[in-house]
């Protein structure tokens, strides 16, 4: 069973110190569906747009995220097998990315880790600004492991 949201919330923003450090808040925890926000106010570089690695955090988490809201964690755990991010043009305020697996996808998933112990998944996901552009693409492939 899923974990209760405001479980997946705390674990999604304050499990790791790096991500909680740099403020990601986690505006949506729904089963098969998450938003995350990063803000720019402390993760600015050089230039005073947002830094490399926050915008990395924010394409990385959506999987731990989506895992917490939508699979039973006590029987299985998730790993991120590859991640790469494509920039598209400077984030110059807080940035945001959403997520998504269908019910279909998620009993897929479980029924293939079930058999096999273990099951692969993309989520290609969009970083946007405020006005919708954006900032970022990513692919992240992911590994649904039995425990």
């Amino acid at each position: 069973m899923p974990l209760p949201v405001e479980i997946a919330r705390q674990l999604t923003e304050e499990q790791i110190a790096f991500v909680k450090r740099s403020g990601l808040k986690a505006e949506v925890l729904e089963p098969g569906f998450i938003r995350l926000r990063m803000p720019l106010q402390g993760n600015q570089n050089h230039i005073g747009s947002m830094y490399a690695g926050a915008l990395f955090t924010l394409a990385e988490i959506p999987g731990g995220a989506l895992f917490l809201t939508s699979f039973d964690a006590q029987r299985f755990y998730p790993i991120i097998k590859e991640m790469n991010l494509r920039f598209r043009r400077p984030a110059t305020g807080d940035i945001q990315v959403e997520a998504r697996l269908s019910a279909e996808q998620i009993a897929q998933l479980e029924e293939q880790a079930n058999q096999q112990g273990k099951a692969e998944y993309l989520l290609a996901l969009q970083l946007t600004d405020g006005s919708g552009e954006v900032v970022a693409e990513s692919r992240g492939y992911y590994q649904l492991r039995l425990r």
